[in-house]
């Protein structure tokens, strides 16, 4: 579990209302199911229309995917990338063909399986870049989404606070009640302002987040495999797969090594 996306979340909600509630607002005021409903309903259904089916219904599955830290260390790659090189070195590629078959990683079993095959390398390195560009796509996609509701929202709120607004000037009558009935009419605002700002665009950014670090466990794995059919000797390679990683990550350590995507690519 990723506690830096539940944490983050429930910080700014509580930061939000217990702001509201210092100044002496009250929680009560800012429950509103009408506007709720206008907001939220509202961003689901442009984001529908913007989108697939399918990448619609993976919302709930994405949402899980942010708040899971699954992400591999890099360096826990290298070692098995250097390990295989040995192998080979020493058995000959042949030799890692049950290796291949027992990687838990399809990306690597694809890259060891067609270097076992005899494929041509420069093959090999177009066919795992275009494997790697459709991961980018699809992950890019999810996040999409995400970024999509995310500029839906607030303009829902709008839409939802003048909605309000019609509402309370068809009938000016009960002029007492129209301090309490404008301001229910822009609890509508904050909920789009406040969801696109604390949910919708964060979970996109934290998916995207994610996948830079994936993409360099792939980048690793392709570059690891590609040296593996040249024959290079498992030591340089060692060394050559360790300069993908940012000096203070190069070296064991659980604390930094999932970092280690974010890490590079700030150094």
């Amino acid at each position: 579990m990723d506690l830096a996306t539940i944490a983050g979340i429930a910080a700014a909600v509580a930061s939000l209302v217990l702001g509201f509630t210092f100044d002496g607002g009250s929680v009560t005021a800012l429950l509103q199911p009408t506007a709720a409903l206008i907001v939220l309903g509202g961003t689901l259904g442009a984001t529908l229309t913007s989108v697939s089916l399918r990448d619609f219904f993976g919302i709930i599955r994405y949402i899980g995917v942010s708040m899971r830290n699954r992400q591999r260390s890099p360096l826990d790659v290298i070692d098995t990338l250097v390990e295989l090189a040995a192998t080979a070195r020493r058995e000959g590629i042949l030799a890692l063909e049950d290796r291949a078959a027992d990687a838990s990683d399809p990306f690597l079993q694809k890259g060891i399986q067609l270097v076992v095959d005899g494929v041509d390398p420069e093959l090999v390195k177009n066919m795992l870049e275009i494997e790697l560009a459709y991961i980018e796509e699809r992950h890019e996609s999810a996040a999409r989404i995400f970024e999509l509701a995310g500029g839906f929202a607030p303009t829902m709120g709008i839409i939802g606070t003048v909605m309000g607004l019609v509402h309370v000037l068809s009938d000016l009558s009960n002029v007492d009640a129209l301090g309490p009935q404008i301001a229910t009419a822009f609890t509508a605002t904050l909920y789009g302002v406040a969801t696109a700002n604390v949910f919708w665009l964060p979970i996109a950014n934290k998916l995207r987040r994610q996948h830079q670090a994936e993409r360099l466990i792939y980048e690793i794995v392709m570059e690891g495999v590609l040296s593996i059919q040249a024959g290079e000797n498992p030591k340089i390679l060692d060394q050559k797969l360790r300069a993908f990683l940012a000096p203070s990550v190069r070296q064991h350590n659980p604390e930094k090594a999932g970092d280690a995507g974010v890490e590079t690519a700030k150094a």
